[in-house]
């Protein structure tokens, strides 16, 4: 099936491309959507462009496909008028041969002499009422064209000198019909033999007599001259040569597009996978990425946890060996006789109760450094009263850590509360 393989949106643009251009091949229209990247404006574009003669933008001059001329590959036909009577004797022989010299001669020199008069002249199309469209691009610019679009090339030469050209544009090349045909199935380029670029190109296909008509076309991947015809001939007889040549050289043609189709179809579809690949490869890459991160983010807070309780042991540590240091700095306990001293019930967070005496003139300084040395008591504390509440000593706070029992208005015997600053 023609369509088989393309998306609902490409087999769209495809039916859209052959009601636009008329193309009845539904296969040719692919082949050209595919060879513009489905870009279907460009191909219509494109398209109307040839119909025009105008070249397209592919178009170019710089190393056109080289063309096989064998005259064992073509269709070769030649003008009863223009062929010479078959010479009979000796003597018959050796006039055919003078005359066919001197004809050649003939012509090679006033080909010469008309091509250096002409060299500043522009390469002006044959003026006729009715003829196929001319592409108006070079010689090489046409090839290109054809061979890209895979479409027949016919080369029409003029020769201004030649009545039997004169005939054949009258009669045969201006007849609707073979416009028509021409038209629709070819790219026609025209030349006179008398500008150089005709001259060129008379001499790449041999050509003999004149008019000429020469079909190209594409067989086994080369541009090929497939058909000949030379000399003059009725509309109904040119219209039959342009269709031999067309139907039976067709399947080549045909060939050639299922191929460059195939050729397009598997790069499309390396280039799909190629592209699918690389999606994979990312997503495989982007997961890989996020795994590594979630791995050095595991890492990291662990060292945090790691580093936390580093910290903290390093904290114990340091008010461990704190207390040892500090616990030769509290003051002795006065005897229980002592005068001028105060007993202090202490209260610690965890429940347990503490009582000591204390000089009335022992700081509340060395009231807390007997709490903090104690085993029970927090890392972090504050020292209040019951009611009403008063903070005789806070870390967290500035206090006069110098002011004496006394200063602070304790008696013979007071409660006091610990509490945990870090509870």
């Amino acid at each position: 099936m023609e369509l088989e393989g393309l998306s609902n949106v490409q087999m769209e643009m495809v039916l859209q491309f052959q009601d636009f251009t008329g193309i009845e091949d539904i296969s040719v229209c692919r082949d050209v959507l595919t060879r513009n990247m489905w870009d279907l404006e460009v191909a219509i574009q494109e398209q109307l462009n040839i119909r025009e003669g105008r070249p397209s933008v592919y178009a170019t001059e710089s190393r056109p496909p080289q063309v096989i001329n064998d005259r064992y590959l073509q269709h070769v036909f030649s003008s009863a008028s223009g062929s010479t009577p078959r010479p009979s004797g000796f003597t018959g022989l050796i006039n055919y041969f003078i005359n066919n010299v001197f004809s050649f001669c003939y012509n090679t020199v006033s080909s010469l002499v008309m091509a250096f008069l002409n060299l500043f002249r522009s390469n002006e199309r044959i003026k006729h009422p009715v003829h196929p469209v001319f592409y108006h691009g070079t010689y090489a610019q046409a090839l290109n064209d054809a061979k890209r679009e895979l479409k027949f090339l016919l080369v029409y030469l003029h020769s201004e000198g030649k009545s039997e050209a004169e005939s054949f544009c009258r009669n045969a090349l201006s007849d609707t019909q073979v416009v028509t045909y021409i038209n629709r199935n070819m790219i026609f380029w025209a030349c006179d033999i008398a500008s150089p670029e005709g001259y060129r190109v008379s001499h790449s296909i041999n050509a003999r007599q004149y008019p000429i008509l020469v079909v190209v076309g594409m067989r086994w991947n080369k541009m090929i001259i497939m058909g000949r015809m030379e000399g003059d001939c009725s509309a109904e007889e040119l219209l039959r040569r342009l269709q031999t040549v067309v139907t039976d050289n067709e399947v080549y043609m045909s060939q050639a597009r299922a191929e460059r189709l195939e050729r397009s179809l598997t790069q499309s579809l390396r280039k799909q996978q190629d592209e699918a690949y690389e999606q994979s490869l990312k997503a495989d890459q982007e997961k890989e990425r996020r795994k590594q991160e979630e791995k050095e983010e595991q890492l990291r807070q662990q060292q945090a946890i790691e580093a936390e309780k580093q910290a903290e042991v390093e904290r114990k540590n340091n008010i461990a060996r704190l207390k040892i240091d500090m616990a030769s700095e509290v003051p002795s306990e006065p005897p229980a006789d002592a005068s001028g001293t105060t007993s202090v019930v202490f209260k610690l967070p965890s429940g347990a109760r503490i009582e000591r005496r204390f000089y009335r003139q022992d700081s509340i300084r060395d009231v807390y450094k007997f709490i903090f040395c104690h085993p029970a008591s927090p890392d972090r504390f504050e020292i209040t009263t019951n009611f009403p509440k008063r903070v005789l000593y806070s870390e967290a706070k500035e206090t006069d850590g110098s002011a004496t029992i006394s200063d602070v208005g304790l008696q013979n015997r007071e409660v006091l509360f610990v509490n945990d600053l870090d509870a």
